[in-house]
């Protein structure tokens, strides 16, 4: 009689066993499911060792671990120029302050490498707004159409200039991105958030204001010379008009002296001595007068012309600045 009742309870035993093991399957099956990015990230970096300059960015631009895994999958370049314009098509190429692409469903980011140290800065706000499109790509429907408001709601209230002017050349050029554009160029670009955004971005960087700095940094290069150039415009003007007023007086001046020399000289040759001598003084004192500002016109032509040898200088700057943002530029360069 115990022999059967053995029998059944091993029975029950295996049952039971397979069950566990079927529910642990299927329990790692739906864990899978539900990480499923985080295995194909995984997948994608089991051999994966990202190059030192790499992870010098990832550092430089405070990465938080999520955002680093992100960023490596995407196994980041900083490349030449002849490989960036292979990589990065014009096309493809951002119109913000940065020197980088992004391929979709993280096929790549690319970096141009930048050796003007008037540039510092710009590889490391290219990462950061590189690897935002990235995080982009990941969003989940329903959270980037929350992300998306906030973005859209806070453009409304956007002042500069420069931030605008490059939204609306995304409008233009790339409609169907712009908030994507958005989401990359406030990251990394815009100090001040509303709380919602600062409290996202604090996913995806440890710090935001480092990247911001950097941002600034290489952005002053540009502004602090256009300041410069349109300080110099508003005082050039200023010398433009003292030179024209003065050149006015002294035509004026040049007119009614050679009047007084007429008259004067008229009078010397009818022996009307006394008439003439009266007039000497007053005579000399207008030629002296006049040979003043003679000197004050040819002093506010040196110095209009020397500040329009500072102003162009600095448009040269500008304008080779501009040029090393350029890969093409790169490539004739190096």
């Amino acid at each position: 009689m115990p022999q059967p009742k053995n029998k059944q309870h091993q029975k029950g035993s295996s049952a039971l066993y397979s069950l566990i093991i079927s529910l642990v399957i299927i329990g790692l099956c739906v864990l899978a499911v539900i990480n499923k990015q985080n295995v194909r990230d995984w997948w994608a970096l089991r051999d994966y060792q990202a190059p030192a300059s790499v992870t010098a960015l990832a550092d430089d631009i405070a990465l938080t671990d999520k955002s680093r895994r992100i960023f490596y999958v995407n196994k980041p370049e900083i490349t030449n120029s002849d490989r960036f314009i292979q990589a990065c098509p014009s096309g493809l190429q951002e119109k913000t302050i940065v020197l980088g692409c992004y391929h979709g469903n993280q096929y790549g980011i690319y970096i141009l490498d930048v050796t003007d140290p008037r540039l510092a800065g710009v590889e490391q706000v290219t990462a950061g707004h590189e690897l935002l499109h990235a995080v982009y790509d990941r969003l989940s429907s329903s959270e980037r159409k929350r992300i998306d408001k906030l973005l859209t709601d806070y453009y409304q209230t956007v002042t500069d200039k420069r931030i605008i002017d490059t939204i609306e050349a995304y409008k233009k050029s790339e409609p169907n991105d712009v908030v994507n554009e958005m989401h990359s160029i406030f990251g990394t670009e815009i100090p001040n958030l509303p709380a919602e955004l600062e409290k996202y971005y604090a996913k995806h960087f440890k710090d935001r204001s480092v990247v911001i700095s950097y941002s600034q940094k290489y952005q002053s290069e540009f502004t602090n010379r256009r300041n410069k150039i349109a300080s110099d415009d508003a005082q050039l003007a200023i010398y433009k008009t003292q030179i024209d007023n003065l050149e006015n007086e002294l035509k004026q001046q040049a007119s009614v002296i050679d009047a007084r020399d007429a008259q004067m000289s008229q009078l010397s040759a009818s022996g009307n001595y006394d008439a003439y001598n009266a007039m000497v003084a007053p005579f000399n004192n207008l030629v002296y007068s006049y040979n003043a500002k003679i000197n004050t016109l040819q002093n506010l032509i040196n110095r209009h012309n020397a500040l329009v040898n500072e102003r162009n200088s600095i448009v040269l700057e500008e304008s080779q600045l501009i040029n090393n943002l350029k890969p093409q530029a790169q490539r004739i360069n190096n």
